[in-house]
């Protein structure tokens, strides 16, 4: 269980810090063209996007204060519930898929590393 978690972990993790990065450092016009929301809003959810990928891979690399694990996936948890459900409110039932799938990822992991195989050092 402890590798599973670990490779979905890993690939979460990238996911999140591409896309994290890739909204923070594209300018801000560009993110109110693309997805009709506030600039700041944007922005916001950009940090959290790269904060979270972080959280999912460095407490448990390092050792240190791993219990924030399961906490940045739960976060990521609700990053996704929103993405899917203003895709879903645009009318776009199969895009919303991918948000969803994230979503149910990022909450095994959130479980696994809580109850499942938590981290050493908790």
């Amino acid at each position: 269980m402890t590798y599973a978690l670990w490779i979905i972990q890993g690939l979460l993790a990238l996911l999140f810090v591409f896309a994290g990065g890739m909204k923070l450092f594209m300018p801000i016009e560009a993110l109110v063209k693309e997805t009709g929301m506030p600039g700041l809003f944007m922005r916001f959810i950009s940090v959290a996007e790269l904060l979270g990928g972080i959280g999912l891979i460095l407490p448990g690399l390092l050792r240190i204060r791993p219990g924030l694990t399961p906490l940045a996936a739960a976060g990521l948890v609700l990053i996704m519930i929103g993405a899917t459900v203003l895709t879903l409110a645009n009318g776009d039932v199969g895009p919303a898929l991918a948000p969803f799938a994230v979503g149910l990822l990022l909450a095994f992991v959130a479980y696994g590393r809580w109850r499942l195989a938590p981290q050493e050092g908790r």
